[in-house]
């Protein structure tokens, strides 16, 4: 992809087949990919952060949305509107067992006029997170992103890349969201989980 910001190390632009809605994405260089999942690296950004515990992922971005939405639009120490971005994400724990509630992430990408000093949040359950200089897999997939999607797409992916011995964070693993609830058609979400060691990404797997 081609950052827009060359000289900006957050790498945060408009020029994503993905950035359709919001004025700055998240960029990223493709490592490699096949027909099952590709490879990226993404460098380190910081995000808006909160927790939610419960049993289905839709119940908690909701109320974890909410809370994070309310940070941009004016509830921070410096009482400034915030641009939404995208990607959204939620850390999800890997479930031990079936019927076990987990507590899920919510992650807005800071914009890049943000990354380096953000507002204060003036809610004590919203904090700010960085992720690391990092690889991943990546499952995209249509639709809507729900608990069942979110959760099929997953062990989908894991099933992939535990075909081809590759080695990954079996801990958690992140659903991803590029469109808001007002756009229909051509939705686009994936499923991330980090690499460990050298990424795996046979042409076939």
């Amino acid at each position: 992809m081609i950052d827009l910001f060359s000289t900006d190390p957050y790498r945060i632009s408009s020029e994503s087949s993905f950035c359709t809605e919001s004025r700055e994405c998240l960029l990223y260089d493709l490592v490699c990919k096949n027909d099952d999942y590709e490879v990226r690296h993404y460098d380190s950004v910081k995000w808006v952060s909160t927790d939610e515990e419960s049993y289905f992922m839709d119940k908690a971005t909701y109320t974890a949305f909410r809370r994070l939405f309310k940070y941009i639009t004016g509830s921070n120490e410096a009482g400034v509107n915030i641009d939404m971005t995208t990607p959204v994400t939620v850390k999800i724990e890997e479930k031990k067992r079936l019927w076990q509630s987990s507590v899920f992430t919510l992650n807005f990408l800071l914009p890049s006029d943000y990354q380096l000093a953000p507002p204060q949040p003036t809610d004590g359950s919203v904090y700010f997170t960085e992720t690391p200089d990092m690889k991943v897999y990546v499952r995209s997939y249509g639709g809507w992103m729900m608990s069942l999607t979110s959760s099929v797409n997953s062990m989908l992916l894991k099933r992939q890349l535990d075909n081809v011995q590759a080695t990954y964070n079996k801990d958690y693993h992140y659903a991803v969201g590029y469109d808001s609830p007002m756009k229909i058609l051509n939705r686009h979400n994936e499923v991330w989980y980090m690499v460990e060691g050298e990424p795996v990404c046979p042409t076939s797997s």
